[in-house]
Formats: structure tokens, sequence, C-alpha cells
């Protein structure tokens, strides 16, 4: 049902897209940001540095909440970009605290918008800084690839979709005699989202991530685990001289194993020439 919900979206995306004349079109400037859980492929602006900051507070089972940073830089041109992301986490109603891994990010703009659609594939390595113990890292150097595609339908509307995985090799993991157990953990991700430019400064926006994991069991047999994001959200542009600031808010609901948690979702960009 949630992998279907996620293939009707991507359907309604795709017949927008064929709907349109294949020529090339000027649409009215608008913001071209980060979404909150579907990647956007447009890479920094050479002389541009964009600072992320954002904040995701989830309410049940436990009182969590995670901060991350991301600062992302364009190398010589837009054509290549370097970011990292670094954070803090305040888990289990704040029993347990602390850094979680750290990420290291590349990109290249293999298209751009002169084309019919905007790729921007993106590979991460993430270094080992959490604590694995307190479920704040995975404890191995792990491995992250996803591909980015953005699309302007219309000067009212644009979609983005991303297809990605994740690969932890070699994670611990203690089952039910209390042995320890090494696997490797593969996270698949995949996901779209519809962003309506209601003005030049206001989106309004709807994600739906679909992310299955390959993780072991408390008896180390290996399971797939499906789980369901939904996120309505908004994001507001201020201009300042040549500062943009970009807040914005989403309520994100997660669906696996059947149960469901909204949370909320913190964001707050800060874009400027260096």
């Amino acid at each position: 049902m949630r992998i279907r919900l996620l293939l009707i979206f991507l359907v309604l995306i795709q017949k927008g897209l064929i709907g349109q004349e294949q020529e090339k079109t000027k649409f009215v400037e608008a913001i071209e940001d980060n979404s909150y859980f579907v990647e956007e492929a447009y890479n920094q602006e050479a002389g541009v540095v964009q600072h992320i900051s954002s904040g995701y507070y989830k309410m049940s089972p436990t009182k969590d909440f995670m901060y991350s940073f991301t600062q992302e830089w364009p190398v010589g041109s837009e054509k290549h970009q370097l970011s990292y992301t670094v954070g803090y986490s305040w888990l289990n109603s704040n029993s347990t605290n602390g850094i979680p891994d750290f990420l290291i990010n590349y990109r290249y703009q293999l298209t751009g918008h002169d084309d019919f659609i905007t790729l921007a594939p993106r590979f991460s390595i993430i270094f080992p800084t959490g604590n694995e113990n307190k479920g704040l890292g995975n404890g191995v150097l792990g491995y992250q690839f996803n591909l980015p595609m953005s699309k302007r339908l219309t000067n009212a509307f644009a979609c983005h979709a991303n297809v990605g995985l994740t690969l932890l090799p070699g994670a611990k993991s203690v089952d039910l005699s209390n042995n320890e157990n090494k696997n490797n953990l593969l996270n698949i991700n995949m996901g779209a989202s519809l962003i309506w430019l209601a003005t030049q400064k206001l989106n309004l926006m709807f994600e739906v991530l679909h992310n299955i994991y390959r993780i072991p069991n408390p008896s180390n047999k290996m399971e797939t685990v499906h789980e369901t994001v939904v996120s309505p959200g908004f994001r507001y542009a201020i201009d300042v001289k040549q500062l943009q600031i970009v807040p914005g808010i989403a309520i994100p609901t997660t669906i696996r194993d059947g149960k469901s948690d909204t949370g909320i979702f913190f964001y707050l960009s800060f874009e400027h020439p260096f």
C-alpha cells in the first residue's frame, strides 16, 4: 500500500511532464532551495555558500530531537559541490544525547536547468563519529549514493524525485544470546515531492519518501523493513541585500510496522556570496 502510494505520486508527476510542450520555457524566478526529505538537484552557484540548519522532533514512542547542520560549497563552478553534515541528537526522552555520524558529500551537476530534467548525483562517506552503543551511530564507515532529479513543470509547480541507497558494511549487532555479530546493512530510498510555487517567495510542499531497510532481527536473521514518510510543509524566502534567508516547517508522518507517528520538522537556511 505504501509503495503503491509512492508509485501513484510518481505517475502523476510523470503525466505532468508528458503533458508539457518539449520546447524550452522561460519560467519566472522562484525559490530553489533544499527540500526536507526529498533532495533537489540544484548545486550551489559559483561564489555562493549555503548554511542549513534542521531539527526533527518526534513525540512517539519516545520524545526525540535530532539537529543537523549542513554547509554546501561550490568547487570552482556549479558543476562540483562539496558539503558536510554534522549534528547533535537527544534520544529516548533525553536519556541519551551526543554527536551522530558525520557525512562528507560530493555532488556533480550532470544536467542543468536548460535540459529536459535536472540531475545531480551525490556520493557521501559516512564516518562513525556517533556512539553505536547509545544508538547515535552505526560504528562503521558507510557509503551513500543518491540520484536527485528535478523538473520545473510550470510557473506554479516543480517536482523532484530521488532514488538511492546506503551501505554499512560489517555493522555490529548483539543477538538474544548476547553474541556479537557483524552484518552488511542496506537501505534503499525512493521519494518524490511536488512544490507549489504559491508566490515568488512562498512554497507549499508535499513530499513522500519510502525506505526499505535490510537489517538483522533480535535472532540475527536478516529482515526487510519498510518505512514511509508523508510530509506536507512550507518554506518562505526573505531577501536582505545579497543574503537569502529561508525558514520552513513540515509535519512528517512516519508509517512503519503498521504504526504511525507524527513529528515536526524545522528548517532554516542562509545563502550568500563569499
